[in-house]
């Protein structure tokens, strides 16, 4: 009977505590800071045989305060990322110093974690190209070591509860992609696993977790963490996304930052606070996924952020302001609190760039929050909504060219003017070499800084080169406006573009071949724009084939209502037609699909191509007019170029 009620009020217990259980909250300052008047573990170095790589191999281990030879520990696998070792963690998370404070302050189970090497091969360093296939590779062939070789020999000569119920595993970058592939397919192994920012090396959810009902029953805790601004958080999200779909349980915490220590340690405190305990599954769904301030903010600017489903929140404050709206996309109604913080969540926001205004009191404004960028005629806001595609314009550690400001005296316009020009990696040094040009140009309400801010064409040809991609080449960005020169659309008519014409043939190309090293000839030049700039190309390049034997069109088209402008360019296609063909070497046109607001033009105009037999090539990318499809324009158009 007594032992009876002791059971019961066992049960009593951990049901009032699991119950009145809230979500561990994230790190406030000081957590990693050493203190002095408390207990500290100890962190020894051990040497392990390891029968899978067949040598000696060496892991970081902690032990915690009062560690006792006569108690059983649980133990947790801590994992590393892919240019790192057995070091990692202890040089940059000082995991010790996190975990000591939490004993100290009564938040943790005392534990052993070991730091093992997830590079499971002879030459096991961090050092030379950690991105080699073989390397790479011994992060898979570590489940074998860890499984075979690290797991017995700590539990050969440490005291550790050996069941799956009191071992956990979790990782940083590569390491969190190896505790979600390593932990998940073997869950008789690991009942807490846990994901930090975790790599593409995450198998695909349908591989990581084939019998999601099977895992409902196993596993204890599956925690995912990364930063919002973290360009691997797809990886993340995915994962979280099958979990969530099928109901698996799970923690899915989103928190401001990067790829990075600040978030990995982060989830190293609130993970090792979880493990080894009772949870409440019930509580999983409240831990947040925050906003991460944009990427185009002004430096130290809070607001706007972008959360992990693309939405944005806006913070502004404008006490005296009677109405404060956001045009993103659409107009959104901003609501003031007391202290006169105006506030509002958009709807999602589809990925790249996009323009946005601040409009107060009904005057559109720039976000004084924001970079600003010349688009739709003036400065305006422009907000970076992170892309899992947008790998390709990212910075990497390649080499780099430049975008330089270059001005010119036009005898057409008497006045100077600029370009701006990217000049490949090596230009300067290898000053033998000539390069091919391709004159690239901008949209309308736009000038020749889009392409090179908006547009990031310095990264996209840097990874494309260093990726052996394209061939290395000069970019001249020119400014095509020559409104108010006549008729159609806005002032932009055929004496517009003839304008514009003359400027790029009788000033831009000259100065250009006469000031930098450049090849001539209608091979070694190309010319493309986008929209307005597309419109451009498709005048002066059709012209002048015997100058260009590469034209690239991005979301544009001869408007199929202004007859008067579109007809004499089909008249001259049709009559010179064969040489078109035989001239271009690429004839380029791209949509951003159905919603493109130029496509039913482009389709139109496609239409009359084929009637006259004009050979081009065809592509469509989704997102209508807008940088995210004229960079992945720019990435393909670049490809095809000079070869």
């Amino acid at each position: 009977m007594k032992k009876m009620l002791a059971a019961a009020t066992v049960l009593c217990l951990l049901f009032q505590y699991v119950n009145a259980q809230e979500p561990v909250k994230a790190a406030q300052f000081g957590f990693d800071t050493a203190r002095t008047n408390i207990p500290h573990g100890k962190i020894d170095t051990i040497t392990y045989p390891s029968k899978t790589v067949g040598t000696k191999r060496r892991a970081i281990i902690y032990t915690p305060p009062g560690f006792a030879k006569n108690k059983k520990y649980p133990v947790l696998y801590l994992l590393h990322g892919i240019g790192g070792d057995e070091k990692e963690w202890l040089n940059g998370g000082t995991p010790q110093v996190i975990l000591d404070n939490l004993y100290a302050d009564g938040k943790i189970e005392p534990m052993i974690v070991v730091m093992p090497n997830g590079r499971a091969m002879k030459d096991d360093r961090a050092g030379g190209n950690v991105f080699e296939a073989p390397r790479v590779q011994a992060f898979a062939t570590f489940e074998k070591d860890l499984l075979n070789d690290v797991i017995p020999f700590i539990e050969k000569r440490y005291p550790v509860l050996k069941d799956r119920e009191h071992r956990a595993i979790a990782g940083l970058s590569m390491g969190g992609g190896q505790s979600l592939n390593f932990g998940l397919g073997n869950l008789d192994q690991f009942a807490w696993i846990g994901g930090f920012s975790s790599a593409p090396n995450t198998k695909p959810p349908k591989e990581l977790l084939p019998d999601p009902e099977a895992a409902k029953q196993k596993i204890k805790l599956l925690f995912i963490s990364c930063g919002a601004s973290d360009g691997l958080i797809s990886f993340s999200k995915r994962t979280h996304d099958y979990l969530r779909q099928y109901g698996v349980p799970h923690i899915y915490f989103i928190e401001p930052g990067v790829h990075d220590f600040k978030v990995w340690k982060n989830g190293l405190f609130m993970f090792s606070q979880l493990i080894f305990k009772p949870v409440d599954p019930a509580t999983f769904s409240k831990y947040p996924v925050a906003g991460a301030p944009a990427a185009t903010n002004i430096r130290n600017a809070k607001y706007p952020q972008v959360t992990s489903d693309s939405r944005v929140l806006f913070s502004i404050k404008a006490p005296d302001a009677k109405n404060v709206q956001i045009d993103l996309a659409k107009k959104y109604d901003l609501v003031k609190d007391t202290a006169g913080v105006w506030t509002v969540t958009t709807d999602s926001v589809s990925e790249g760039f996009h323009y946005y205004s601040l409009l107060i009191d009904g005057v559109a404004v720039a976000d004084p929050a924001s970079e600003t960028f010349y688009g739709m005629g003036r400065m305006a806001s422009g907000i970076e909504i992170p892309f899992a595609g947008g790998d390709y314009y990212s910075t990497k550690n390649v080499p780099h060219g430049d975008i330089r400001i270059k001005k010119y005296f036009s005898k057409n316009t008497f006045s100077w003017r600029q370009f701006y020009i990217y000049t490949p990696p090596g230009y300067d040094s290898a000053t033998a070499d000539r390069y091919p040009v391709l004159y690239l140009l901008h949209g309308g309400g736009e000038d020749e800084r889009g392409w090179a801010t908006q547009g990031k064409t310095d990264m996209i040809l840097d990874n494309l080169i260093a990726d052996k991609k394209a061939t290395p080449m000069l970019i001249v960005m020119v400014d095509g406006n020559f409104y108010g020169t006549g008729g159609g659309i806005a002032g932009f008519g055929e004496a517009a573009l003839k304008s514009f014409e003359n400027e790029l043939k009788e000033n831009v190309m000259p100065f250009v071949d006469k000031n930098y090293r450049t090849k001539t000839g209608a091979s070694n030049r190309a010319l493309a724009g986008l929209s307005m700039g597309g419109l451009q190309t498709l005048y002066a390049g059709l012209k002048n084939t015997d100058q260009f034997a590469y034209l690239g069109v991005f979301s544009s088209g001869w408007w199929a209502n202004q007859p008067s402008l579109a007809e004499p360019q089909y008249t001259f296609m049709k009559e010179h037609a064969s040489s078109i063909n035989s001239n271009l070497k690429n004839f380029w046109i791209a949509m951003g699909g159905p919603e493109d607001i130029a496509y039913k033009n482009c389709k139109i105009m496609l239409g009359r191509f084929d009637e006259m037999g004009v050979k081009y090539k065809y592509s469509e990318y989704p997102g209508g007019h807008t940088w995210p499809v004229w960079r992945n324009n720019l990435y393909n158009f670049a490809q095809v170029l000079f070869r």
